[in-house]
């Protein structure tokens, strides 16, 4: 049996295995391939629409505000009036929420004069579905571990920013294929003004400048304060700052004080990781260091949906218990301590979001 040897840039190739000072490596097929045609993404404009078009033939009420219930704090369902309610489970595409405390279901309904729609159990789609049912503004709520060491368990914190740490690795909802009748490629997430198409930039910039409008948003609009660019969903690259507005913050506060909640009503970063598991030590450290002053492991995803579309967003954290900062510690988090924390504050979360609701002054 012979082998076959060539010379190739200074190196001896025998049988596909190059030699090199006596060590071995395969080289790799450099031949082109064609790549396959890519996966059908969920969440296409035409999916979401016919989504849409089935909800509407169900329930009654056209929302203009989004709710997103978190662990514990789904009772807020249970102020709606009116309400209609659709299982997950019976809607094509929407995946099935196994997170106690989430029941897996959108809540349709009059929220102190307004019309809502209430999603308890978090999944991205349904954010789309939202957006193309007419909702404006969008409130994210979740349960999270406090960082802050002024912080206590049961107070409540309103986003200001939020930290994606699934995103550093690629983790982002608004990776694949962007469908510019969602949004821009890049929307920046800044507060500038949205220029908007119908549905926002692909990469919104979530800062302070304005939002450009065309149909549904620019190819690479800034989410500051400047106009949002409108394609169909969003632009490609939505920029990411002052995602959650002054002015939504500002009327948290402002409702706080009028129910005098002011006392536990806080403000901070919220950090997002993957779960399913708690954070480790190290982690926490490291998640306080760099800023964060709170974390849980939903919500960004959401924002970063929303955003992309257009929507305006509150977002606030409701600390179920305090994070691990010490590694002789025997103390651990858990999710019953979660769910236990989420229902001793249930009603005051509840009055909070209501009265929110109530002044929000749509455009």
């Amino acid at each position: 049996m012979s082998t076959k040897s060539v010379i190739m840039n200074g190196e001896t190739k025998v049988d596909g295995v190059v030699h090199i000072n006596g060590m071995k490596r395969k080289i790799q097929d450099t031949n082109y391939h064609e790549s396959p045609a890519p996966k059908r993404q969920c969440g296409q404009y035409e999916e979401v629409q016919n989504i849409k078009n089935l909800l509407f033939k169900r329930v009654k009420c056209r929302p203009t505000i989004g709710i997103v219930c978190g662990s514990g704090i789904g009772g807020l369902a249970d102020v709606v009036e009116d309400a209609e309610v659709i299982k997950y489970g019976e809607i094509p595409g929407f995946a099935v929420s196994t997170v106690p405390g989430h029941k897996g279901q959108l809540v349709f309904g009059t929220l102190q004069g307004k019309s809502v729609v209430l999603m308890q159990g978090r999944i991205a789609l349904p954010i789309r579905v939202m957006h193309v049912m007419g909702v404006k503004m969008l409130i994210l709520t979740n349960a999270a571990g406090g960082l802050n060491e002024s912080f206590n368990v049961g107070d409540i914190m309103v986003i200001k920013d939020h930290i994606n740490m699934p995103g550093f690795a690629g983790m982002n909802p608004l990776v694949g294929t962007n469908d510019d009748r969602f949004g821009p490629r890049f929307p920046a997430m800044s507060n500038d003004n949205l220029y908007f198409y119908r549905f926002g930039p692909r990469f919104p910039a979530m800062s302070n400048d304005n939002l450009y409008f065309y149909r549904f948003g620019p190819r690479f609009p800034a989410m500051s304060n400047d106009n949002l660019y409108f394609y169909r969903f969003g632009p490609r690259f939505p920029a990411m700052s002052n995602a959650y507005s002054l002015k939504h913050r500002k009327l948290a506060h402002k409702v706080a004080r009028e129910l005098g909640f002011h006392d536990f009503v806080r403000e901070g970063v919220y950090n997002m990781l993957c779960g399913p598991n708690f954070e480790s030590v190290a982690e926490c450290r490291y998640i306080r260091m760099i800023g964060a002053d709170a974390t849980g492991m939903s919500t960004a995803h959401e924002a970063l949906v929303a955003r992309h579309c257009g929507m305006e967003i509150l977002g606030m954290s409701l600390i179920t218990n305090k994070c691990v900062l010490d590694f002789d510690s025997d103390q651990m988090a858990n999710h019953e301590e979660v769910l236990e924390t989420g229902a001793k504050r249930s009603k005051d979360f509840q009055k909070l979001v209501s009265k929110i609701v109530e002044e929000l002054e749509l455009q």
